[in-house]
């Protein structure tokens, strides 16, 4: 699932937007990854997932938006390795 789509799911259940969320939190003073993960679950009725979109969009707003607009370039860990099996050696070849 897409960030945008873990944004546009939690303003179709909640109503709300992220900014209404990271509001909350400030006012609240939850500043904590664990602290904000707990809130959004509990108070919030957020699954875990949901609860961390939300999360980086408090703790990183701008980044959040690129993460939303597609517009973020992948980083080099996410990009996509594919491995080839080696070739196949002949007992001769593992014999020494």
């Amino acid at each position: 699932m897409t960030y945008k789509a873990y944004i546009d799911n939690i303003r179709a259940k909640t109503g709300k937007d992220p900014e209404y969320f990271q509001k909350l939190a400030k006012e609240k003073g939850l500043v904590s990854h664990a602290e904000l993960l707990s809130w959004l679950k509990s108070d919030c009725g957020l699954g875990h997932g949901h609860a961390n979109a939300i999360i980086l969009y408090i703790k990183d707003p701008e980044l959040a938006k690129k993460e939303a607009s597609g517009r973020r370039k992948k980083r080099e860990s996410q990009k996509i390795v594919y491995l080839l099996p080696s070739p196949q050696r002949s007992c001769v070849e593992c014999a020494g």
